[in-house]
Protein backbone atom coordinates (compact mmCIF):
# COMPACT_ATOMS: atom_id res chain seq x y z
CA UNK A 1 0.00 0.00 0.00
CA UNK A 2 1.38 3.39 -0.95
CA UNK A 3 0.73 6.89 0.43
CA UNK A 4 -1.80 7.98 -2.19
CA UNK A 5 -4.66 8.43 0.33
CA UNK A 6 -2.59 10.90 2.30
CA UNK A 7 -1.63 12.76 -0.85
CA UNK A 8 -5.29 12.87 -1.86
CA UNK A 9 -6.11 14.38 1.55
CA UNK A 10 -3.32 16.91 1.11
CA UNK A 11 -4.70 17.97 -2.27
CA UNK A 12 -8.21 18.23 -0.79
CA UNK A 13 -6.98 20.55 1.94
CA UNK A 14 -5.00 22.63 -0.53
CA UNK A 15 -8.12 23.00 -2.67
CA UNK A 16 -10.13 24.11 0.37
CA UNK A 17 -7.47 26.68 1.21
CA UNK A 18 -7.70 28.13 -2.28
CA UNK A 19 -11.42 28.69 -1.75
CA UNK A 20 -10.35 31.25 0.89
CA UNK A 21 -13.35 32.60 2.82
CA UNK A 22 -15.84 30.95 0.49
CA UNK A 23 -17.56 31.87 -2.76
CA UNK A 24 -19.80 34.50 -1.16
CA UNK A 25 -16.88 36.29 0.49
CA UNK A 26 -14.85 36.17 -2.73
CA UNK A 27 -17.81 37.62 -4.61
CA UNK A 28 -18.10 40.41 -2.05
CA UNK A 29 -14.41 41.17 -2.54
CA UNK A 30 -14.87 41.37 -6.32
CA UNK A 31 -18.09 43.38 -6.01
CA UNK A 32 -16.11 45.91 -4.01
CA UNK A 33 -13.71 46.31 -6.93
CA UNK A 34 -10.85 44.48 -5.19
CA UNK A 35 -8.87 41.41 -6.14
CA UNK A 36 -8.41 38.48 -3.79
CA UNK A 37 -5.03 37.91 -2.18
CA UNK A 38 -4.25 35.04 -4.55
CA UNK A 39 -5.10 37.14 -7.58
CA UNK A 40 -2.85 39.86 -6.23
CA UNK A 41 0.05 37.45 -5.82
CA UNK A 42 -0.48 36.24 -9.37
CA UNK A 43 -0.40 39.86 -10.55
CA UNK A 44 2.86 40.56 -8.72
CA UNK A 45 4.88 37.43 -9.37
CA UNK A 46 6.37 36.06 -12.56
CA UNK A 47 3.92 33.49 -13.95
CA UNK A 48 4.11 30.11 -12.28
CA UNK A 49 6.85 31.03 -9.77
CA UNK A 50 4.90 31.37 -6.53
CA UNK A 51 5.81 28.64 -4.06
CA UNK A 52 3.34 28.80 -1.19
CA UNK A 53 4.33 27.93 2.36
CA UNK A 54 1.78 26.87 4.95
CA UNK A 55 -1.11 26.63 2.49
CA UNK A 56 -3.09 24.20 4.65
CA UNK A 57 -2.60 26.07 7.93
CA UNK A 58 -5.92 27.09 9.44
CA UNK A 59 -8.70 26.01 11.75
CA UNK A 60 -10.50 22.74 11.17
CA UNK A 61 -13.45 20.89 12.74
CA UNK A 62 -13.68 17.08 12.95
CA UNK A 63 -16.42 14.51 13.54
CA UNK A 64 -16.27 11.56 15.91
CA UNK A 65 -14.43 9.56 13.24
CA UNK A 66 -11.73 12.22 12.99
CA UNK A 67 -12.93 13.21 9.55
CA UNK A 68 -12.57 16.91 8.79
CA UNK A 69 -15.96 18.56 8.41
CA UNK A 70 -14.97 22.23 8.17
CA UNK A 71 -11.82 24.12 7.26
CA UNK A 72 -11.08 27.83 7.54
CA UNK A 73 -7.64 28.74 6.15
CA UNK A 74 -5.41 31.23 7.90
CA UNK A 75 -5.91 34.74 6.59
CA UNK A 76 -2.27 35.09 5.54
CA UNK A 77 -0.98 33.69 2.26
CA UNK A 78 2.80 33.67 2.04
CA UNK A 79 5.72 32.11 0.22
CA UNK A 80 8.50 32.73 -2.27
CA UNK A 81 8.23 33.83 -5.88
CA UNK A 82 10.21 35.61 -8.56
CA UNK A 83 9.74 39.14 -9.83
CA UNK A 84 11.56 39.92 -13.06
CA UNK A 85 13.51 36.72 -12.45
CA UNK A 86 14.68 37.68 -8.97
CA UNK A 87 13.58 35.71 -5.86
CA UNK A 88 11.38 37.59 -3.38
CA UNK A 89 9.14 36.84 -0.40
CA UNK A 90 5.43 37.62 -0.78
CA UNK A 91 3.09 37.90 2.19
CA UNK A 92 -0.57 38.83 1.67
CA UNK A 93 -3.64 39.36 3.85
CA UNK A 94 -6.77 37.42 2.91
CA UNK A 95 -9.61 39.83 3.66
CA UNK A 96 -12.22 37.18 2.78
CA UNK A 97 -11.34 35.35 6.01
CA UNK A 98 -12.57 37.42 8.98
CA UNK A 99 -11.37 40.68 7.41
CA UNK A 100 -7.74 39.91 8.29
CA UNK A 101 -8.35 40.13 12.05
CA UNK A 102 -6.61 38.14 14.75
CA UNK A 103 -9.46 35.65 15.06
CA UNK A 104 -8.29 33.87 11.89
CA UNK A 105 -4.59 34.61 12.22
CA UNK A 106 -1.82 32.13 12.68
CA UNK A 107 0.79 34.65 13.75
CA UNK A 108 3.70 32.41 12.85
CA UNK A 109 2.95 32.76 9.12
CA UNK A 110 3.64 36.50 8.68
CA UNK A 111 6.47 36.20 11.21
CA UNK A 112 8.05 33.41 9.17
CA UNK A 113 7.78 35.57 6.05
CA UNK A 114 9.78 38.32 7.75
CA UNK A 115 12.38 35.87 9.10
CA UNK A 116 12.68 34.15 5.73
CA UNK A 117 13.24 37.47 3.95
CA UNK A 118 15.96 38.41 6.43
CA UNK A 119 17.77 35.08 6.63
CA UNK A 120 17.56 34.22 2.92
CA UNK A 121 18.37 37.88 2.11
CA UNK A 122 15.38 38.42 -0.14
CA UNK A 123 13.19 41.50 -0.75
CA UNK A 124 9.77 41.24 0.86
CA UNK A 125 6.48 42.56 -0.46
CA UNK A 126 3.58 42.86 1.96
CA UNK A 127 0.11 42.91 0.41
CA UNK A 128 -2.02 44.45 3.15
CA UNK A 129 -5.76 44.69 3.69
CA UNK A 130 -7.59 44.82 7.01
CA UNK A 131 -5.92 44.97 10.39
CA UNK A 132 -3.01 42.89 9.15
CA UNK A 133 -3.38 40.24 11.82
CA UNK A 134 -4.24 42.72 14.53
CA UNK A 135 -7.05 42.26 16.95
CA UNK A 136 -10.72 43.14 17.12
CA UNK A 137 -13.08 43.57 20.01
CA UNK A 138 -14.34 40.02 19.44
CA UNK A 139 -10.81 38.66 19.90
CA UNK A 140 -11.29 38.80 23.68
CA UNK A 141 -14.34 36.53 23.43
CA UNK A 142 -12.87 34.10 20.91
CA UNK A 143 -9.57 33.69 22.76
CA UNK A 144 -10.89 34.05 26.28
CA UNK A 145 -8.30 36.63 27.23
CA UNK A 146 -6.96 40.06 26.39
CA UNK A 147 -3.64 40.29 24.60
CA UNK A 148 -0.94 42.52 26.07
CA UNK A 149 0.52 44.59 23.17
CA UNK A 150 4.22 43.96 22.92
CA UNK A 151 3.97 40.85 25.08
CA UNK A 152 5.74 37.55 24.51
CA UNK A 153 3.02 36.24 22.22
CA UNK A 154 2.54 39.42 20.20
CA UNK A 155 1.78 38.91 16.53
CA UNK A 156 3.36 42.17 15.42
CA UNK A 157 7.02 41.36 16.16
CA UNK A 158 8.04 44.82 15.08
CA UNK A 159 11.65 43.85 15.73
CA UNK A 160 11.47 41.62 12.64
CA UNK A 161 10.14 44.44 10.51
CA UNK A 162 12.74 46.86 11.83
CA UNK A 163 15.50 44.35 11.18
CA UNK A 164 14.38 43.93 7.58
CA UNK A 165 14.37 47.69 7.01
CA UNK A 166 18.11 47.57 7.69
CA UNK A 167 18.88 44.61 5.45
CA UNK A 168 16.50 43.95 2.53
CA UNK A 169 14.13 46.01 0.36
CA UNK A 170 10.64 46.18 1.87
CA UNK A 171 7.61 47.14 -0.24
CA UNK A 172 4.09 47.47 1.14
CA UNK A 173 0.88 47.67 -0.88
CA UNK A 174 -2.25 49.00 0.81
CA UNK A 175 -5.17 47.59 -1.14
CA UNK A 176 -8.21 48.08 1.07
CA UNK A 177 -9.23 49.44 4.46
CA UNK A 178 -6.20 49.15 6.73
CA UNK A 179 -6.10 49.85 10.46
CA UNK A 180 -3.96 49.28 13.53
CA UNK A 181 -1.19 46.74 12.99
CA UNK A 182 -1.92 46.69 9.27
CA UNK A 183 -1.23 50.43 9.10
CA UNK A 184 2.04 49.92 10.98
CA UNK A 185 3.08 47.18 8.54
CA UNK A 186 2.28 49.47 5.62
CA UNK A 187 4.29 52.37 7.01
CA UNK A 188 7.26 50.19 8.05
CA UNK A 189 8.58 49.94 4.50
CA UNK A 190 11.03 51.52 2.11
CA UNK A 191 8.25 52.15 -0.39
CA UNK A 192 4.49 52.10 0.12
CA UNK A 193 1.63 52.60 -2.31
CA UNK A 194 -2.16 52.53 -1.95
CA UNK A 195 -5.05 52.49 -4.40
CA UNK A 196 -6.94 55.76 -4.52
CA UNK A 197 -10.61 54.95 -4.27
CA UNK A 198 -10.51 51.46 -2.74
CA UNK A 199 -8.00 52.00 0.04
CA UNK A 200 -7.80 53.92 3.28
CA UNK A 201 -5.35 53.74 6.17
CA UNK A 202 -5.77 54.80 9.77
CA UNK A 203 -4.60 54.00 13.27
CA UNK A 204 -8.28 53.44 14.12
CA UNK A 205 -11.17 53.43 11.67
CA UNK A 206 -14.34 55.55 11.48
CA UNK A 207 -16.42 53.53 13.97
CA UNK A 208 -13.74 53.98 16.63
CA UNK A 209 -13.02 57.67 16.06
CA UNK A 210 -16.73 58.37 16.05
CA UNK A 211 -16.47 57.65 19.75
CA UNK A 212 -14.31 60.77 20.17
CA UNK A 213 -16.79 62.92 18.29
CA UNK A 214 -15.38 62.71 14.75
CA UNK A 215 -17.96 61.37 12.31
CA UNK A 216 -15.92 60.75 9.15
CA UNK A 217 -15.97 58.45 6.13
CA UNK A 218 -13.01 56.21 5.40
CA UNK A 219 -11.72 58.56 2.73
CA UNK A 220 -12.17 61.62 4.94
CA UNK A 221 -10.26 59.97 7.77
CA UNK A 222 -7.49 58.12 5.95
CA UNK A 223 -7.95 58.24 2.19
CA UNK A 224 -5.11 58.61 -0.28
CA UNK A 225 -5.17 62.42 -0.28
CA UNK A 226 -4.81 62.47 3.52
CA UNK A 227 -2.05 59.88 3.68
CA UNK A 228 0.10 60.96 0.72
CA UNK A 229 0.02 64.61 1.81
CA UNK A 230 0.87 63.65 5.38
CA UNK A 231 3.67 61.33 4.32
CA UNK A 232 2.01 58.25 5.83
CA UNK A 233 2.14 56.53 2.42
CA UNK A 234 4.54 57.29 -0.41
CA UNK A 235 2.26 57.03 -3.46
CA UNK A 236 -1.27 56.36 -4.64
CA UNK A 237 -2.43 54.84 -7.93
CA UNK A 238 -5.75 54.22 -9.61
CA UNK A 239 -5.69 50.42 -9.86
CA UNK A 240 -4.19 47.42 -8.14
CA UNK A 241 -2.41 46.52 -11.38
CA UNK A 242 -0.65 49.90 -11.27
CA UNK A 243 0.38 49.20 -7.69
CA UNK A 244 1.94 45.90 -8.78
CA UNK A 245 3.83 47.66 -11.57
CA UNK A 246 5.11 50.34 -9.18
CA UNK A 247 6.35 47.68 -6.76
CA UNK A 248 8.22 45.86 -9.52
CA UNK A 249 9.76 49.09 -10.81
CA UNK A 250 10.90 50.19 -7.34
CA UNK A 251 12.64 46.87 -6.72
CA UNK A 252 14.46 47.07 -10.06
CA UNK A 253 16.71 49.87 -8.71
CA UNK A 254 17.77 48.09 -5.51
CA UNK A 255 19.98 45.14 -4.61
CA UNK A 256 18.32 42.11 -3.06
CA UNK A 257 20.15 42.75 0.22
CA UNK A 258 22.72 45.06 1.74
CA UNK A 259 25.73 42.91 0.86
CA UNK A 260 25.09 43.44 -2.84
CA UNK A 261 25.66 46.51 -4.97
CA UNK A 262 22.62 47.95 -6.80
CA UNK A 263 22.01 46.23 -10.15
CA UNK A 264 22.88 47.99 -13.37
CA UNK A 265 19.97 48.59 -15.71
CA UNK A 266 19.88 48.98 -19.48
CA UNK A 267 22.63 51.11 -21.01
CA UNK A 268 20.73 52.44 -23.99
CA UNK A 269 20.92 56.22 -23.54
CA UNK A 270 24.02 58.10 -24.66
CA UNK A 271 25.84 59.30 -21.49
CA UNK A 272 27.12 62.30 -23.44
CA UNK A 273 23.70 63.32 -24.69
CA UNK A 274 23.49 67.11 -24.67
CA UNK A 275 20.21 69.00 -24.35
CA UNK A 276 20.12 72.63 -25.47
CA UNK A 277 17.02 73.29 -23.32
CA UNK A 278 19.28 73.40 -20.25
CA UNK A 279 20.76 76.68 -21.48
CA UNK A 280 17.60 78.60 -20.59
CA UNK A 281 16.09 76.24 -17.99
CA UNK A 282 16.90 78.66 -15.15
CA UNK A 283 15.35 82.16 -15.49
CA UNK A 284 17.67 85.15 -15.13
CA UNK A 285 15.09 86.72 -12.83
CA UNK A 286 15.80 85.04 -9.50
CA UNK A 287 12.23 85.72 -8.40
CA UNK A 288 10.79 83.55 -11.15
CA UNK A 289 9.99 79.92 -10.45
CA UNK A 290 10.64 77.16 -12.98
CA UNK A 291 9.86 73.47 -13.34
CA UNK A 292 12.55 71.15 -12.01
CA UNK A 293 11.14 67.81 -13.18
CA UNK A 294 11.85 68.43 -16.90
CA UNK A 295 15.47 69.15 -15.93
CA UNK A 296 15.63 65.85 -14.04
CA UNK A 297 14.17 63.93 -16.98
CA UNK A 298 16.77 65.49 -19.27
CA UNK A 299 19.73 64.56 -17.06
CA UNK A 300 18.91 60.94 -16.16
CA UNK A 301 18.52 57.98 -18.51
CA UNK A 302 15.35 58.49 -20.51
CA UNK A 303 12.23 57.32 -18.70
CA UNK A 304 14.15 56.10 -15.65
CA UNK A 305 13.04 58.63 -13.03
CA UNK A 306 10.85 56.96 -10.39
CA UNK A 307 9.51 59.67 -8.11
CA UNK A 308 8.56 58.85 -4.53
CA UNK A 309 6.44 60.86 -2.12
CA UNK A 310 5.42 63.58 -4.56
CA UNK A 311 2.59 64.93 -2.39
CA UNK A 312 4.59 65.24 0.85
CA UNK A 313 7.33 67.77 1.62
CA UNK A 314 6.75 69.24 -1.82
CA UNK A 315 9.64 71.70 -1.81
CA UNK A 316 11.93 68.67 -2.20
CA UNK A 317 11.65 66.14 -5.03
CA UNK A 318 12.94 62.63 -4.31
CA UNK A 319 13.13 59.52 -6.43
CA UNK A 320 15.24 56.77 -7.92
CA UNK A 321 16.79 57.02 -11.37
CA UNK A 322 19.51 55.61 -13.58
CA UNK A 323 22.51 57.39 -15.01
CA UNK A 324 24.42 55.39 -17.62
CA UNK A 325 22.49 52.38 -16.34
CA UNK A 326 23.58 52.85 -12.71
CA UNK A 327 20.98 53.28 -9.97
CA UNK A 328 21.12 56.61 -8.13
CA UNK A 329 19.02 58.28 -5.45
CA UNK A 330 18.10 61.70 -6.78
CA UNK A 331 16.98 64.72 -4.75
CA UNK A 332 16.10 68.09 -6.21
CA UNK A 333 14.71 71.36 -4.94
CA UNK A 334 11.31 72.34 -6.32
CA UNK A 335 11.09 76.13 -6.69
CA UNK A 336 7.39 75.78 -7.54
CA UNK A 337 6.74 75.05 -3.83
CA UNK A 338 7.94 77.41 -1.08
CA UNK A 339 10.62 78.55 -3.56
CA UNK A 340 12.49 75.33 -2.73
CA UNK A 341 12.96 76.25 0.93
CA UNK A 342 13.39 73.46 3.44
CA UNK A 343 10.20 72.97 5.44
CA UNK A 344 9.72 70.68 8.42
CA UNK A 345 8.03 68.17 6.11
CA UNK A 346 10.67 68.29 3.39
CA UNK A 347 13.35 67.73 6.04
CA UNK A 348 11.51 64.62 7.27
CA UNK A 349 11.28 63.46 3.69
CA UNK A 350 15.01 64.01 3.16
CA UNK A 351 15.98 62.05 6.27
CA UNK A 352 14.03 58.97 5.25
CA UNK A 353 15.27 59.17 1.67
CA UNK A 354 18.95 59.55 2.59
CA UNK A 355 18.62 56.69 5.09
CA UNK A 356 17.27 54.45 2.32
CA UNK A 357 20.06 55.45 -0.08
CA UNK A 358 22.62 54.77 2.62
CA UNK A 359 21.08 51.38 3.46
CA UNK A 360 21.24 50.16 -0.14
CA UNK A 361 24.45 51.91 -1.22
CA UNK A 362 22.83 54.21 -3.76
CA UNK A 363 24.96 57.19 -4.83
CA UNK A 364 23.10 60.43 -4.16
CA UNK A 365 22.64 63.21 -6.71
CA UNK A 366 21.27 66.52 -5.41
CA UNK A 367 20.11 69.28 -7.76
CA UNK A 368 20.14 72.18 -5.32
CA UNK A 369 18.15 75.40 -5.44
CA UNK A 370 17.57 76.13 -1.77
CA UNK A 371 16.99 79.68 -0.48
CA UNK A 372 17.31 78.38 3.09
CA UNK A 373 14.87 77.19 5.72
CA UNK A 374 11.24 78.18 5.48
CA UNK A 375 10.59 81.15 7.80
CA UNK A 376 7.66 82.66 9.67
CA UNK A 377 5.34 81.75 12.52
CA UNK A 378 4.08 78.49 11.01
CA UNK A 379 7.64 77.38 10.33
CA UNK A 380 8.55 78.02 13.97
CA UNK A 381 5.47 76.15 15.20
CA UNK A 382 6.53 73.18 13.07
CA UNK A 383 10.01 73.16 14.71
CA UNK A 384 11.58 73.54 11.28
CA UNK A 385 15.05 74.09 12.69
CA UNK A 386 14.88 70.86 14.70
CA UNK A 387 13.87 68.84 11.65
CA UNK A 388 16.43 70.76 9.63
CA UNK A 389 19.39 69.86 11.79
CA UNK A 390 18.21 66.23 11.81
CA UNK A 391 18.27 66.36 8.00
CA UNK A 392 21.76 67.83 8.09
CA UNK A 393 22.83 65.05 10.46
CA UNK A 394 21.44 62.42 8.06
CA UNK A 395 23.48 63.92 5.22
CA UNK A 396 26.64 64.08 7.30
CA UNK A 397 26.19 60.55 8.67
CA UNK A 398 25.89 59.12 5.17
CA UNK A 399 28.87 57.42 3.55
CA UNK A 400 27.53 56.78 0.05
CA UNK A 401 29.10 58.78 -2.83
CA UNK A 402 27.52 62.20 -3.21
CA UNK A 403 27.24 64.63 -6.12
CA UNK A 404 25.73 68.10 -5.74
CA UNK A 405 24.89 70.44 -8.57
CA UNK A 406 23.94 73.96 -7.50
CA UNK A 407 21.59 75.10 -10.23
CA UNK A 408 20.53 78.34 -8.55
CA UNK A 409 20.31 79.23 -4.84
CA UNK A 410 22.31 78.01 -1.86
CA UNK A 411 21.62 80.34 1.05
CA UNK A 412 21.90 80.04 4.79
CA UNK A 413 22.24 76.91 6.88
CA UNK A 414 19.90 74.79 4.76
CA UNK A 415 21.50 75.99 1.54
CA UNK A 416 24.87 74.92 2.88
CA UNK A 417 23.63 71.38 3.48
CA UNK A 418 23.98 70.42 -0.17
CA UNK A 419 27.02 68.24 0.53
CA UNK A 420 28.51 66.12 3.28
CA UNK A 421 31.04 68.23 5.18
CA UNK A 422 34.16 66.27 6.03
CA UNK A 423 34.56 63.86 3.12
CA UNK A 424 34.97 64.16 -0.61
CA UNK A 425 31.82 65.10 -2.48
CA UNK A 426 31.64 65.85 -6.18
CA UNK A 427 30.25 69.35 -6.62
CA UNK A 428 29.42 71.55 -9.59
CA UNK A 429 27.66 74.87 -10.07
CA UNK A 430 25.81 76.22 -13.07
CA UNK A 431 26.48 79.83 -14.12
CA UNK A 432 23.03 80.62 -12.75
CA UNK A 433 24.16 79.69 -9.23
CA UNK A 434 24.16 82.23 -6.42
CA UNK A 435 24.84 81.87 -2.72
CA UNK A 436 25.49 83.62 0.54
CA UNK A 437 24.35 83.90 4.12
CA UNK A 438 20.95 85.11 2.93
CA UNK A 439 19.39 86.21 -0.38
CA UNK A 440 19.85 89.84 -1.34
CA UNK A 441 16.21 90.18 -2.35
CA UNK A 442 14.33 91.81 0.50
CA UNK A 443 17.47 92.36 2.55
CA UNK A 444 19.03 95.29 0.73
CA UNK A 445 16.34 97.75 1.87
CA UNK A 446 17.06 96.85 5.50
CA UNK A 447 20.85 96.79 5.25
CA UNK A 448 21.13 100.01 3.21
CA UNK A 449 18.10 101.86 4.58
CA UNK A 450 20.02 105.05 5.39
CA UNK A 451 21.81 105.21 2.01
CA UNK A 452 18.56 104.70 0.12
CA UNK A 453 16.66 107.26 2.23
CA UNK A 454 19.33 109.94 1.75
CA UNK A 455 19.59 109.48 -2.03
CA UNK A 456 17.98 112.01 -4.39
CA UNK A 457 16.44 109.10 -6.28
CA UNK A 458 15.87 106.22 -3.79
CA UNK A 459 14.70 103.81 -6.51
CA UNK A 460 17.79 104.45 -8.60
CA UNK A 461 20.04 104.10 -5.54
CA UNK A 462 18.41 100.75 -4.70
CA UNK A 463 19.01 99.54 -8.26
CA UNK A 464 22.64 100.72 -8.12
CA UNK A 465 23.25 98.85 -4.87
CA UNK A 466 21.62 95.70 -6.26
CA UNK A 467 23.80 95.78 -9.38
CA UNK A 468 26.91 96.33 -7.27
CA UNK A 469 26.18 93.45 -4.89
CA UNK A 470 25.14 91.09 -7.68
CA UNK A 471 28.52 91.71 -9.34
CA UNK A 472 30.28 90.89 -6.07
CA UNK A 473 28.37 87.64 -5.57
CA UNK A 474 29.20 86.32 -9.04
CA UNK A 475 30.03 82.61 -8.83
CA UNK A 476 33.23 83.36 -10.72
CA UNK A 477 34.52 85.39 -7.78
CA UNK A 478 33.79 82.45 -5.48
CA UNK A 479 35.63 80.15 -7.88
CA UNK A 480 38.69 82.43 -7.66
CA UNK A 481 38.97 81.48 -3.99
CA UNK A 482 38.30 77.80 -4.85
CA UNK A 483 35.22 77.82 -2.65
CA UNK A 484 33.36 76.26 -5.55
CA UNK A 485 35.35 73.62 -7.37
CA UNK A 486 33.84 73.81 -10.85
CA UNK A 487 31.40 76.00 -12.75
CA UNK A 488 30.08 74.03 -15.70
CA UNK A 489 28.10 74.43 -18.87
CA UNK A 490 24.62 73.05 -17.99
CA UNK A 491 24.72 71.04 -21.20
CA UNK A 492 27.70 69.06 -19.86
CA UNK A 493 25.81 67.97 -16.74
CA UNK A 494 24.64 64.59 -18.00
CA UNK A 495 28.15 63.64 -19.13
CA UNK A 496 29.58 64.62 -15.76
CA UNK A 497 26.84 62.74 -13.91
CA UNK A 498 27.64 59.65 -15.96
CA UNK A 499 31.30 59.99 -14.96
CA UNK A 500 30.23 60.33 -11.32
CA UNK A 501 27.99 57.24 -11.51
CA UNK A 502 30.75 55.17 -13.14
CA UNK A 503 33.17 56.10 -10.36
CA UNK A 504 30.61 55.85 -7.55
CA UNK A 505 29.68 52.26 -8.34
CA UNK A 506 33.33 51.30 -7.73
CA UNK A 507 33.53 53.33 -4.53
CA UNK A 508 30.38 52.15 -2.71
CA UNK A 509 30.90 49.96 0.32
CA UNK A 510 28.33 47.22 0.79
CA UNK A 511 27.34 45.67 4.10
CA UNK A 512 25.56 46.84 7.23
CA UNK A 513 25.65 50.48 8.28
CA UNK A 514 25.89 51.87 11.81
CA UNK A 515 22.10 52.01 11.98
CA UNK A 516 19.26 50.83 9.80
CA UNK A 517 16.67 52.92 8.06
CA UNK A 518 14.01 54.36 10.34
CA UNK A 519 10.61 54.53 8.64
Amino acid sequence: MNWQPELDELRRREALAKEMGGADKVKRQHDGGRLTVRERIDGLADAGTFHEIGAIAGKAAYDENHEMTEFLPANCVMGRAKIDGRPVVLCGDDFTVRGGSADATIKEKPQLAEVMAHDLRLPIIRVIEGSGGGGSVKTIETTGRANLPGGQGTSSRFDLMARNLASVPVVALGLGSIAGLGAARLAASHYSVMTKEMSAMFVAGPPVVKGIGQDLTKQELGGWKIQTRAGGVDDAVDTEEEAFARARQFLSYLPSHIDEAPPRGPVDDDPERCDESLMDAIPRDARRAYKMRPIIETLVDKGSFFEMGRMFGRSLITGLARVNGHSVALMASDPMHMAGAWTAESCQKLIRFVDMAETFHLPIVYLADCPGFNIGLEAEKAATIRHGVRAMAAINQSTTPWCAIIVRSAFGVAGGAHVHVGRYCTRYAWPSARWGSLPLEGGIEAAYRADIAEADDPAAELERIEDHLNALRSPFRTAEAFWIEEIIDPRDTRRLLADFADLAVKAVRTGERKFGMRP
